[in-house]
């Protein structure tokens, strides 16, 4: 069969934000900001508007402002449902799109659908354009749009996408949240327990080098660390900060760095199975939206492999895949691994009996993410109680240390 040639499409313009100033029919000084490729576009559009431009230039960004404006996971969810809610009122799909891009706050997010807008109008399925922004669209995102594009259910396929997005970042917000507090905590401790060595300490052991007698054991090993921060506290910082650059070069090249960092977060107390379970609420969500989009099993189960967030799961759905292939069912594929907890493979082989396995996905979504916001609530109310131990240990343990001579002052003191 022969192929149908293939069009040059020019590269997608870029967008930049433009500060403008002039003068309206009127007569009357105005000014503003807009979104364009160059200074003509700028002066072009807004002779349109009946504005005699007398001044523009490209506004210059900091740092911080690129920051606020960059695209994040958020912003995709909220355009996505956008889209959907437009779509369910009619707006064709080129001008729901220039209608995003005009009116987003963010410039990252303009300049974004900009681009996509000017595919689509050059006769670039949406698919196509989504998939030349991988850094915000994934291939799971570009799947399910091809379905509904295929099928001629857009809107609906956009709503799923739309929900799965912000169950997705809701979810993601929970973990993070979970993992912050751990984290909290030890940063507090070493930041307490640094300012105690490299302060306090140093003061009492003026007032014992006037005893002249040998301290306790424990006084001596405070005051050891102590002098050791104080004249190397740089190389321990250094080292500090050192290991954590080096840890993250490797975990962002090395799989088996970051395969080695999945295992060992799932054996974590209490945050391990929020990840568990996070991990299942992924898996099933993925699923549910995919096979409910008209996306093959087959290849459902690849798109729910990389979203599970965690390798022992990856690997786990790809084994599954493996035996659905070779004609198991999936929910006794699911029993063989030995990591999905009856309940799940029980209501999958309920949906897969019933034929509605995307709905029974989605019951099985709802309960983990609930069970994971019980977590995070709970890890939450938990962690304030461990942060007093953990300072009081620490603090307290550093005034055992300092007061200890002072407690055995009729021995020490000649």
């Amino acid at each position: 069969m022969a192929l149908a040639p293939t069009r040059n499409v020019p590269a997608p313009k870029k967008y930049y934000p433009f500060r403008w100033e002039g003068l309206n029919r009127k007569g009357q000084k105005v000014s503003g900001e807009m979104q364009a490729d160059s200074i003509a576009t700028v002066k072009a559009e807004l002779r349109k508007q009946g504005v005699n431009a007398s001044k523009v230039r490209k506004k210059s960004q900091s740092i911080f402002s690129k920051y606020a404006n960059a695209v994040k996971p958020m912003d995709i969810a909220m355009i996505s449902r956008q889209i959907c809610t437009m779509l369910s009122a009619g707006v064709p799909l080129v001008q729901s799109i220039q209608l995003l891009s005009r009116s987003h706050e963010k410039s990252g997010v303009r300049e974004l659908l900009g681009q996509v807008c000017a595919d689509l109008e050059s006769g670039i399925p949406l698919s196509q354009a989504l998939r030349k922004h991988p850094r915000y669209f994934d291939d799971l995102y570009c799947d399910l749009v091809d379905a509904g594009e295929q099928s001629g259910a857009l809107e609906q396929i956009y709503d799923r996408i739309a929900t799965y997005k912000e169950k997705a970042e809701a979810l993601k917000s929970k973990i993070k949240k979970a993992l912050f507090y751990p984290a909290a905590v030890m940063v507090v401790a070493i930041i307490v327990t640094s300012i105690l060595l490299l302060f306090v300490v140093p003061q009492f052991e003026e007032i014992f080098s006037s005893f002249g007698a040998e301290l306790p054991a424990f006084t001596q090993f405070v005051i050891g660390i102590s002098r050791f921060l104080q004249k190397s506290w740089y190389l321990f910082f250094l080292g500090i900060v050192a290991l954590i650059f080096v840890y993250v070069r490797a975990h962002r090249r090395s799989q088996a760095v970051r395969d080695a960092t999945d295992k060992a977060m799932l054996k974590l107390p209490v945050v391990g199975m929020i990840l568990h379970k996070a991990a299942m609420a992924r898996f099933a969500r993925t699923l549910a939206t995919t096979f409910a989009a008209g996306i093959p099993l087959v290849e459902a189960l690849i798109s729910a492999a990389g979203a599970s967030g965690n390798v022992l799961y990856k690997n786990a759905v790809l084994a599954i895949r493996n035996e659905v292939i070779a004609g198991m069912q999936m929910h006794v594929a699911m029993r063989t691994v030995d990591l999905f907890p009856d309940m799940v493979t029980q209501m999958v082989m309920i949906g897969e009996e019933s034929g509605a396995i995307d709905d029974m996905l989605s019951k099985i979504a709802g309960i983990y993410e609930q069970q994971v916001d019980d977590l995070v609530d709970g890890l939450s109310s938990l962690i304030e109680p461990i942060i007093m131990v953990v300072l009081g240990v620490l603090v307290g343990g550093l005034v055992v240390a300092m007061y200890l001579p002072i407690f055995q002052l009729g021995n020490v003191v000649h």
